[in-house]
């Protein structure tokens, strides 16, 4: 599936991911490919990125790797999933 992430600032990933976890407000739910059409709010927490995920070097230091997976963490935001997009717009 595509991920696309946005921030106030820029946009700091777009690309082909296996699969995503993000902190809803209701609790950490994951996203993968075919998933049902869903926008939801975030809250405070990380964005779990599964995948080859390779970042731009003025948004890297924003990023952390762990165990084969990339974390990014966000105070808040939105998200919508339609048609194997995934765009998430992040404070």
């Amino acid at each position: 599936m595509y991920l696309e992430i946005v921030s106030p600032e820029a946009t700091l990933f777009s690309g082909e991911v296996t699969s995503v976890a993000v902190p809803g407000v209701n609790g950490e739910f994951e996203m993968l490919t075919n998933h049902a059409p869903i926008v939801s709010i975030l809250k405070s927490g990380n964005v779990t990125i599964n995948g080859d995920v390779t970042l731009e070097e003025e948004v890297e230091e924003k990023f952390t790797k762990q165990n084969g997976k990339t974390l990014l963490p966000i105070n808040s935001g939105t998200i919508e999933m339609k048609d194997n997009k995934l765009i998430i717009l992040a404070d």
